[in-house]
């Protein structure tokens, strides 16, 4: 890839056998999308493989499907899963949520693995499969359903390092009470990871926003009678709270097995 980083599947995979019966979930990540640099590329790397040894530890029978990689076939089958997972990466095209024109800070556009990633969304929610987004992932969920975003946040400062600074730093949301984003959690309050200059504006057709940051920011939705649920952080950032991260995998991982 003419001296870019590269990630592969054996930097993100999990050591030993794949669980023989625990429920079926594809694992949605673009290993790697456009402008990948060797800091971003040593992030996919740590994330996803924390994401996939916390489904391989809790028994999941995920299968990672890289949607930067070629034949990826026909998203309809994510209706024939128990799940579906969809990590962070690059930016959603503008024009999926009508922004005419360029945007700022954009970055890792792929505008294919974007259109896959959408329908395998509506797929999976037509069939009643449980589907959770993180970050890159929760912003797909809200386009799915009909939303918009938040292109560039111009006050960056709660949600990502500034120049100079570490991408990733420590973020508090409030958590709707009620909310079965709430029940994930165990919190109301939370200290999270993030890094990212965009968000949710516009809530899609049927979702709720269940999480804000300080400034009002939104920071996940969910479906109120469906098990669908977008965070913009990343729980399964390892320099995150082991907990946080497990209660999330361990309750999505259990609707998927119902």
């Amino acid at each position: 890839m003419n001296g870019r980083p590269v990630v592969h599947r054996q930097d993100v995979e999990p050591d030993g056998a794949t669980p023989a019966d625990g429920p079926r979930i594809a694992v949605l990540v673009s290993l790697n999308f456009p402008d990948l640099t060797e800091p971003v590329a040593d992030l996919v790397r740590r994330f996803t493989r924390t994401a996939l040894t916390s489904l391989h530890g809790l028994g999941a029978r995920y299968e990672l499907v890289d949607t930067s990689a070629d034949g990826l076939g026909d998203p309809a089958q994510y209706a024939g899963y128990d799940g579906l997972l969809l990590l962070g990466g690059g930016d959603v095209d503008g024009e999926l949520y009508g922004i005419d024109g360029p945007v700022p800070h954009s970055y890792g556009v792929d505008r294919r693995a974007d259109d896959h990633c959408i329908t395998a969304i509506r797929a999976a929610t037509a069939a009643h499969r449980p589907v959770l987004g993180i970050c890159r992932g929760s912003q797909l969920v809200n386009i799915a359903f009909g939303g918009t975003l938040i292109p560039d946040l111009e006050d960056y400062r709660l949600h990502r390092g500034g120049p100079g600074q570490p991408l990733f730093l420590d973020e508090k949301v409030t958590v709707a009470q009620g909310s079965r984003l709430a029940t994930l959690t165990g919190a109301e309050r939370l200290t999270v990871r993030s890094g990212h200059h965009q968000a949710v504006a516009a809530v899609g057709n049927g979702l709720v926003a269940v999480a804000h940051a300080d400034d009002g920011v939104i920071e996940a939705v969910e479906h109120p009678t469906r098990w669908v649920v977008g965070v913009q952080w990343h729980p399964e950032d390892p320099d995150g709270s082991d907990e946080h991260r497990q209660r999330i995998f361990q309750t999505f991982v259990a609707a998927c097995a119902r």
